[in-house]
């Protein structure tokens, strides 16, 4: 008779080394977001002005450091950002994220909602006094244009005793008041006839999305975010402006009226510089 552990006791040791290895050989959350924002030629500059999330949460959540998010929510939240701003599927990052820090978060509470609206403040009658104010008001301004405009009339009355002619004073100039013209929507004419002392940077998301940002001589941003296909941007500088594009395959790029023909790969990044005596990237 042996003493010792059967085969069917050994199973589920083995099983565990496995499973073990297994999370082992499956890369972490932040090295997936660290090779995905390299291959598309990113640096984390680059995504932390398209995402808002600021320099140092990226640098941590690249480390698998979590605790600078403030919590699961937002460290999903920033997860998910970040994978998207890199064409990446947020989907199995998250899930990864859940097994290894226990699942969904908590949903929030609905009672603050109710609380608030039960203290919305009670609706109040009208305010009589303003109105008899207002009605008083009114009628001194009546009295007044009347009687300014009897010292008119006595006056025309004079004129026409002296001998001047009654239909000349009588019968007031009208002037027709013009319709107020609408304003006309920019057009590609419009950007064609740009001004020469300026430049004129237009973006058109021509064959997809694509994520784009622009800024003017000073550095100052002038938009970051994602351009869907058939959207369009228009940006205008007194000496330059600066693109980055995140795919500047999809882009139909005109600057100061006259496209840009550069054969842009789909898919490539593209940083790009226009002045006032381009179309040519500076």
């Amino acid at each position: 008779m042996s003493i010792g552990n059967s085969p069917e006791d050994e199973r589920p040791f083995e099983d565990e080394h496995v499973e073990d290895d297994r999370e082992e050989a499956r890369p972490s959350i932040g090295h997936v977001l660290q090779q995905a924002r390299i291959a598309a030629g990113l640096t984390v500059d680059d995504i932390s002005s398209a995402t808002r999330v600021r320099m140092n949460i990226v640098h941590a959540i690249e480390a698998d450091d979590f605790t600078a998010c403030g919590g699961d929510v937002y460290a999903r939240g920033h997860i998910r950002t970040l994978a998207k701003a890199v064409h990446l599927d947020p989907a199995p990052l998250l899930a990864q994220y859940g097994d290894t820090h226990g699942g969904r978060p908590a949903p929030t509470p609905a009672a603050p909602l109710f609380e608030a609206e039960r203290i919305r403040p009670e609706r109040r009658g009208p305010n009589w006094t303003a109105a008899m104010v207002a009605a008083i008001v009114a009628v001194i301004g009546f009295v007044g244009f009347t009687m300014f405009q009897g010292g008119d009339d006595s006056a025309g009355e004079a004129n026409v005793a002296e001998g001047s002619t009654p239909g000349a004073s009588a019968s007031p100039t009208t002037k027709s008041k013009k319709p107020a013209e609408s304003k006309p929507k920019p057009s590609d004419s419009a950007i064609a006839a740009a001004p020469q002392d300026k430049v004129t940077v237009r973006v058109a998301a021509a064959d997809g999305r694509s994520w784009i940002a622009a800024k003017d001589h000073n550095g100052r941003m002038l938009f970051d975010g994602v351009l869907k296909q058939g959207d369009s941007k228009t940006f205008q500088d007194s000496s330059k402006v600066h693109l980055v594009l995140g795919d500047a395959g999809a882009i139909d790029l005109f600057v100061n009226g006259k496209k840009i023909e550069d054969d842009f790969q789909p898919g490539s990044v593209e940083r790009l510089t226009y002045t006032k005596g381009d179309p040519e990237a500076g």
